[in-house]
Formats: C-alpha cells, sequence, structure tokens
C-alpha cells in the first residue's frame, strides 16, 4: 500500500515536544516532509540548543513512522535551517496539505481550548449551535471566540449581527495581524469578514484548509478559555486537514433525529476518532418542533435518537434543542437566543455547562 501524507502526518501528530504541552505537527516542528517509493523522511525545525532534548523525539517520530504500512526506510532529521529540495530529486507532485504554522506569534497561542463543532452534514443547524453554546459560555463569565470555518457558507457575520463587516489589522507582538469583530463580548472571524460581496468562493480543498488555518493563526484571538470552530460539513481532505491542522481539544456533534443526519454524524465522528481527537460528545438539534401558538410538540424530523446515537458511539450525550419560532427569529434578528432569558436559552446554557464539564 502506498505510503499517504495523511497516514504519516497522524503517526507523527502522536509524538510530543519534549515539553510534552504540543505534538510535534501542531506545534509547527514538522518544517518538511518527503516520499520516495517506500521511503518516508521527516525533516524537525529546532533551535541548536534544544538539539539534546530532541534526541527522544527523533527516535519516536522515525519509529512512528517506520511502523506505517508501506515504509521499509523512515529518517527523521533535526535540523536549524528549512530543508532545500535536493536539486537531484524527481519532481514531485505539490502536497495537497501545505498549511504551515507561521513563525513567531501564532493567534491561538493564548487559547486554552479549542472546540470543532462538527455535523458532517449540512442543513442541521450546526453553525446556530454554534454561536449560540459561545453566547451561553459568556454568560458563565468565559472569554470565548467563534472561528466560521464554513468557506462556502460562512453563517457567522448574520448570526451575530455583523452582516457586510470588513476585517482590519492590528501590529501585535512583531507581527501583522487580523483583528477580529466582537459581538455580545465573543469574538468572531469568518471569510466573510473577508470577501467583498455575497458571492461564492470558489475554492477547491487545499486552498480551504490553508484558509481556515490561517484564519485561526493569523486572527489575534488574544486570551481566550474556548474557541469554537464551526466545521465545514463533509469529512473530506479540508476537514481532515483542518483537524490536524489546528488539532482540537475536542469535538462536538451535531445532528438531527433523521436518519440521514445521524448517518453522516457517525461518519464525522469516526473521522475525529481516526486523527485521535476526542469527542466531548453529541447534541441533537431540532429534535422537536415547539409550536408557538398552542406550544405542542411534534417529531417531524421524527422519533429522537440522540441518546441512543450517543450511546452507539460511546460518547456523552449532551442533549437536545428545540425547532422554534424565537430560534428563528433570533437568528435572522443577529442575537443569540441564549443571550435571553426565556426556555430557549436556558436549553443552550445546560450544553454548554455540560460540554464545558465532558472537556
Amino acid at each position: 500500500m502506498a505510503i499517504t501524507e495523511n497516514k504519516a502526518l497522524a503517526a507523527l501528530s502522536t509524538i510530543r515536544t519534549p515539553k510534552g504541552d504540543r505534538d510535534i505537527v501542531a506545534a509547527g516542528r514538522l518544517t518538511d516532509l518527503q516520499f520516495s517509493a517506500d521511503t518516508v523522511t521527516a525533516v524537525i525545525g529546532i533551535d541548536p540548543r534544544e538539539a539534546q532534548d530532541f534526541l527522544p523525539v527523533q527516535e519516536a517520530a522515525q519509529a512512528a513512522l517506520a511502523a506505517l504500512e508501506g515504509v521499509s526506510q523512515a529518517r527523521v532529521i533535526l535540523t536549524a535551517h528549512k530543508s532545500a529540495p535536493s536539486p537531484k530529486a524527481p519532481a514531485q507532485k505539490p502536497s495537497p496539505h501545505q498549511a504551515r504554522r507561521p513563525e513567531g506569534y501564532q493567534g491561538d497561542s493564548e487559547i486554552d481550548a479549542v472546540i470543532a463543532i462538527s455535523s458532517a452534514k449540512g442543513g442541521v443547524g450546526k453553525s446556530t449551535v454554534a454561536v449560540n453554546l459561545a453566547a451561553a459560555l459568556t454568560k458563565m463569565g468565559k472569554t470565548v471566540g467563534v472561528l466560521d470555518a464554513d468557506i462556502h457558507g460562512p453563517s457567522a457575520p448574520r448570526l451575530l449581527g455583523l452582516l457586510g463587516k470588513q476585517a482590519g489589522t492590528i501590529s501585535a507582538h512583531d507581527r501583522k495581524l487580523i483583528k477580529p469583530f466582537e459581538a455580545y463580548g465573543i469574538k468572531a472571524m469568518s471569510i466573510g469578514f473577508l470577501t467583498d460581496d455575497d458571492g461564492p468562493v470558489v475554492w477547491r480543498g487545499p486552498m480551504v484548509q490553508g484558509a481556515i488555518s490561517r484564519m485561526l493563526w493569523d486572527t489575534y484571538w488574544g486570551k481566550l478559555d474556548y474557541l469554537l470552530i464551526d466545521m465545514p460539513p463533509g469529512t473530506g481532505d479540508a476537514q481532515l486537514g483542518l483537524a490536524q491542522d489546528i488539532k482540537p481539544a475536542a469535538a462536538v456533534i451535531i445532528t438531527t433525529p433523521q436518519d440521514l443526519a445521524l448517518a453522516d454524524a457517525r461518519k464525522g465522528a469516526r473521522m475525529f476518532e481516526k486523527v485521535n481527537i476526542k469527542l466531548a460528545g453529541l447534541i441533537e438539534n431540532m429534535n422537536q418542533f415547539v409550536c408557538s401558538d398552542c406550544g405542542s410538540a411534534h417529531d417531524i424530523f421524527g422519533k429522537s435518537m440522540g441518546q441512543a446515537e450517543a450511546d452507539t458511539l460511546a460518547i456523552p450525550y449532551l442533549g437536545s434543542a428545540p425547532l422554534s419560532m424565537a430560534v428563528r427569529e433570533s437568528c435572522d434578528q443577529g442575537k443569540p437566543i441564549a443571550l435571553e432569558d426565556s426556555v430557549e436559552a436556558q436549553i443552550f446554557m445546560d450544553l454548554a455547562q455540560k460540554m464545558s464539564a465532558a472537556l
């Protein structure tokens, strides 16, 4: 079986730096990754003063790569310089995994926990849940940010009342960084703040993946307790690469009771498991429609299956949220309903508390 970059990156993501605070990929230490037939070569960038401390890391990384199927020889090089391509080496096809952490200050360096909010399927209200979880966390006294990672269908600008805003820059820590917008105490960044109009962003997977990573690293988030990433739908290169580049502390799966949504949620959960990202739990959105006139509840997407699905996946069931006119109106108004004093607000508060406890 041919060696793939995703498998090599997944293996290297299990190797921690000498300080143990991050893996070598997330810490930006992996400066090059090359493949030739059944040989894989990884280059780890270090300061010359770190050489002795990184020897065990070098050995562990080499063992992890050597254990991959299809690898007969693995080499890990420690260097204080970026590697240059060999003039004798045959031309290599550009890798789709181009995202690399910038040198110097990085936007997520002061964030305590990055949480991916994912569904793997569009149309289940993932963005609405993400923004309202963020709002509930701020009511709990936490400092929170939202990164809208849905490049093709950004929702955060509308949900936070920031539609039409254009991002600016700020100089900080010897770098020019993007200044996030703030609404209701929530810091927010979205591709919607970086484009001129409502036209579609026609990008392929690698460009999408790189743009999301850069929005995290090049945004001046400052000190945050939580950053919620509203993940794009799907389980392809962009989603897998994003998970590997950013390495969230945990992921929350959003679904509806509909069989199709549950099937896709299951795929999303398995994707996070494959890259060793903790699943903090499952939320079943729009489990019932609550009539605003009579108060009766209707199972328009089918009988609730959230608890049963969470049990199948062996992850916590964080709870459910209804489909209601009040939630829809709050979305259109650009003010998260979790900020109000209502039944729906209390539901999102309960979900946020359970998510926080599951971390």
